[in-house]
């Protein structure tokens, strides 16, 4: 999942869920410019309206751009039990310095709030407009190629019903190398591997075929490994999270009951191994054992 934020210091609206506020400037008897949300006592010209798009419930970052004499600063929160990446970058700038200076990057650790920049206004005429975005997972992860454990008992009866580059949904870079194990709604989804519940994702009931309205309304939970890997488990059932995030799991444990939520024809497991590459999550090949040995899941 890769969210991008915009904030903008301008007189445009972005949609109807924009938070917007006045801005103030004046300048004091020494010369000094003062920029501010709250307006002083004296006589003061109204210069722009600043505007922040809430973050969604699930987002794995919130940003927060708050005022200050002459500036404003920059800060991220990261909202999952794992690190993320996040990068701030000007849509637009005017008579304005930065520091660091943009565009900037740094990988955050997980539950961490820190300033990112300051922004100071260096003339009357400041404005500008920022493109945040976050992206999870350390750029520095590299797979350690082992074989994964089978998600599931083998008491379960399965099918592989999509394997890397499948031709329906398995073609974008999140889930180009991604397996679907078709097994009936409820079946007890085992952890492949053993890390930490870097994030889960619960609440949706629906399934559906239209991939704008679905793609993102799956119940999934994301699992951080050691060697900084995330492993996917998606399309679970309503109310079949069974861990929590933050909680250590070991391979084979109870961590959900597979479903048939989001974009999905039928019920199943969706499973991918992913990275954070260049600011773009991006999955990776996998290697899977199973009741009848490791599965062939590439077409080579």
């Amino acid at each position: 999942m890769v969210m991008r934020i915009f904030f903008l210091v301008s007189g445009m609206l972005l949609s109807n869920t924009i938070i917007a506020g006045d801005m103030y400037r004046w300048v004091d008897r020494n010369g000094q410019v003062h920029f501010s949300d709250r307006a002083p006592e004296k006589s003061v010209e109204r210069v722009v309206r600043h505007k922040i798009e809430p973050g969604r419930p699930d987002d794995i970052a919130t940003f927060e751009v708050l005022d200050r004499t002459n500036g404003w600063d920059v800060y991220a929160t990261n909202r999952v039990q794992g690190p993320i990446e996040v990068g701030v970058s000007f849509k637009q700038s005017r008579s304005l310095s930065t520091e660091p200076r943009f565009p900037l990057r740094t990988v955050m650790k997980a539950g961490e709030r820190v300033k990112l920049a300051k922004i100071d206004a260096i003339a009357r005429d400041a404005n500008f407009s920022l493109e945040m975005q976050s992206v999870p997972g350390d750029p520095k992860a590299l797979s350690d190629k082992r074989l994964y454990d089978f998600p599931f008992r083998q008491s379960v009866k399965w099918k592989i019903s999509q394997a890397f580059h499948g031709g329906f949904t398995h073609q974008d870079e999140q889930n180009r190398y991604a397996v679907d194990i078709s097994v009936p709604i409820g079946s007890a989804v085992l952890a492949a591997r053993g890390g930490v519940v870097m994030q889960t994702i619960g609440g949706f009931e629906r399934t559906g075929t239209q991939s704008k309205k679905f793609s993102e309304r799956a119940n999934i939970i994301r699992v951080l490994h050691e060697d900084n890997t995330m492993g996917l488990y998606a399309h679970l059932k309503p109310g079949g999270i069974m861990v929590r995030e933050g909680q250590r799991i070991q391979s084979g444990q109870l961590i959900g009951y597979s479903g048939n939520t989001g974009y999905s024809t039928g019920p199943h497991l969706h499973f991918c191994l992913q990275i954070n590459k260049g600011m773009r999550l991006v999955s990776i090949p996998f290697r899977m054992n199973s009741p009848e040995g490791e599965l062939k899941l590439s077409r080579k």
